[in-house]
């Protein structure tokens, strides 16, 4: 994760970061790194972590309120029904897509209120991965999530302090520390496009071990020329 900090320069002594934590493994994890190394740098920053309730049934919310406490957090849950609203007979979307963007439109006004200037995702290495094949084979572009993307005219930046590493390290970290494992409650949690391409790459990455390090370096290593 430091190395991604730096390379990127995502964190200013002053920051005030709000951090999205949705109840995985991932955003636990950043968090517990945010805090942790704020004992061992030199410069100082604000966290603030958000959690955005989709409004389903069964919810997690009080439950993940209780764990960031243990870890000094008070968090912050800001309760919608975008999740239901997203998997309606009146939405013609992809409800993944639906609930993805008014959960983001509502990070990012949350963040104007608090005044943070930086948004900080637990996405790691294997989610710009797949979200590099799922822009190739749904959306019909190459592109993917970048480890740091400024909006507004660079009034916000979002940060991936995990883009570096592997989703499997993470699953290791996590068990170790004994986070908490919430269910999601979403109906599309089990049947996403983003499962299907994480699967269709992992038959890809048990025959190669170079293969997940190699497409990630490719990300960085374009050859303009021999596209159309």
């Amino acid at each position: 994760m430091g190395k991604s900090l730096h390379h990127y320069d995502m964190i200013s002594h002053g920051d005030r970061i709000l951090v999205g934590v949705s109840g995985g493994k991932d955003s636990l994890t950043l968090l517990w790194f945010l805090n942790d190394r704020l004992s061992r740098i030199p410069i100082k920053y604000t966290l603030f972590p958000v959690y955005i309730d989709p409004g389903f049934p069964d919810g997690f919310a009080d439950q993940l309120c209780d764990f960031t406490r243990r870890i000094g957090f008070d968090l912050r849950v800001e309760k919608t029904e975008y999740g239901i609203q997203a998997h309606s007979t009146a939405n013609l979307e992809n409800p993944c897509f639906l609930c993805a963007r008014l959960r983001r439109k509502k990070i990012f006004e949350i963040a104007d209120e608090l005044d943070c200037k930086k948004v900080a995702f637990g996405h790691h290495k294997d989610d710009i991965i797949e979200t590099f094949f799922l822009n190739i084979c749904y959306s019909g572009n190459i592109s993917t999530m970048r480890p740091m993307q400024f909006f507004f005219n660079g009034k916000i930046s979002i940060i991936r302090p995990l883009a570096f590493v592997d989703e499997d390290r993470i699953k290791r970290f996590a068990e170790r520390k004994n986070f908490p494992d919430f269910i999601n409650s979403c109906p599309y949690s089990e049947v996403s496009k983003r499962k299907e391409i994480k699967e269709l790459l992992n038959q890809l990455y048990q025959s190669n071990k170079k293969i997940r390090g190699n497409i990630f370096r490719s990300l960085r290593n374009v050859n303009p020329d021999y596209l159309l």
